[in-house]
Formats: structure tokens, C-alpha cells, sequence
């Protein structure tokens, strides 16, 4: 069966923007937008964040209608098109991030067929492969997370909760991570550094004239 778009006229209640779209929003923003920014942040890029959610909210915008919904800035894609690995020049790296667009438009007409291979697959397979191609990009991460001794711990904290998979109120690790994180550098930046020890000077001798 070929894949086809259906066009879904929206409708507006108040049940599906307290039971669908809030949660949508919080969960794109928390899992996708705010962890997509850190990752490019981490391999030396900066994000203009007011256009990139105007671009990703229009994107939005378009695509629902046919079934598309919560365009973003994705955490794992930017990590691998971001990351050394797609090219040592950084200001190539695009065609890394542009070859992948163009890519999902093409397993797009084939989703059908994809989606029924990687059910078939055994389990664990494609959690297997996708955490082989992220290997590069989370040493990359890391190393540069730990690299500034200032930051080493909350940085440590960070990803010690991302991996915890917690989730609260819906909302899942990712965005958690980043809290504490911060909270725990802003604490720590907030902290008095120690005064630097001062050396005792020695014992001061005298001696006495023999008679």
C-alpha cells in the first residue's frame, strides 16, 4: 500500500488543546527544541532561537493538516549532522543536516515498507544500531562538556539524569536533565570560592651567644 496524504480539516475544543496540544507542546519543547539547541551548543554552534522556532512553528502550521504535527529542532539528528563525524570543517557540516532532510522525504514514500522491516527486525536491533551511529557524537559531547573543570559537575549531573529515563508530570528525562543542570551550575557559580591556603611560615629560631 503506497502512502498517501489525507487532508484533516482542524477542529478546535477545548478537550484536544488541554489533552493534546499543551502536552505536545511541552513535549517537543522538552525533549526536542531545548536539548537540540544544547547539542548544537556543545559542537560550537549557536542557534538563533527566536527564528528557529518561527521556522519550526510555520513548519508546523503546514504539516498538520496532512497528519504532520510538532516540527523541531531534533535532539539526535542535529547531534549526528552537528557532530566531527559528518565533516572536519565545520562550516560543511550542512550538507550533513541537508542530506538528512532530504533522506526522510525519501523514507517518507517508502514508510510503509520501512515500517514493516524494522517490525519484523529482532529486538533490540535498531536500539543496537542507533546507539552505534551516536557513539561519536556522545564522546564528542562529553568531551566537551568536561572539558571546562567549572562545569565538570553539573555537566556530570546532567547526564547522570538524562540516563536515569525519570519522568514527572509527563515530562521526560531530557528536559529535567537540563533543569537540574542548570540549577546546579547557577549554584555553584553562586558558590564563594574557597580563599587559597597560605603557607605557615616556620618557627623563627634564635640562638643563644655561648658565654
Amino acid at each position: 500500500m503506497d502512502p498517501h496524504l489525507q487532508v484533516t480539516a482542524p477542529s478546535f475544543t477545548l478537550q484536544a488543546l488541554t489533552g493534546i496540544a499543551v502536552p505536545l507542546y511541552i513535549v517537543t519543547m522538552a525533549a526536542q527544541n531545548i536539548p537540540g539547541v544544547a547539542v548544537m551548543s556543545g559542537f560550537g554552534y549557536r542557534v538563533p532561537w527566536r527564528p528557529a522556532l518561527t521556522v519550526t512553528g510555520i513548519g508546523s502550521l503546514l504539516a498538520t493538516p496532512f497528519g504532520g504535527h510538532a516540527v523541531n529542532l531534533a535532539a539526535i539528528s542535529a547531534a549526528l549532522a552537528a557532530a566531527p563525524d559528518a565533516d572536519p570543517n565545520p562550516r560543511r557540516r550542512w550538507i550533513a543536516g541537508f542530506t538528512t532532510g532530504a533522506v526522510y522525504c525519501g523514507l517518507g514514500l517508502v514508510s510503509t515498507g520501512l515500517t514493516a522491516a524494522v517490525l519484523a527486525a529482532p529486538a533490540g536491533v535498531v536500539q543496537a544500531v542507533a546507539g552505534v551511529a551516536l557513539l561519536g557524537a556522545f564522546a564528542g559531547a562529553c568531551a566537551g562538556a568536561m572539558a571546562d573543570e567549572s562545569a565538570r559537575l553539573p555537566a556530570a549531573v546532567t547526564l547522570i539524569v538524562a540516563a536515569s529515563g525519570t519522568t514527572v508530570a509527563g515530562v521526560g528525562a531530557a528536559f529535567w536533565a537540563l533543569m537540574i543542570g542548570v540549577i546546579a551550575h547557577r549554584l555553584l557559580r553562586a558558590a564563594p570560592a574557597p580563599e587559597p591556603s597560605r603557607p605557615i611560615a616556620p618557627p623563627a629560631t634564635t640562638t643563644q651567644p655561648r658565654g
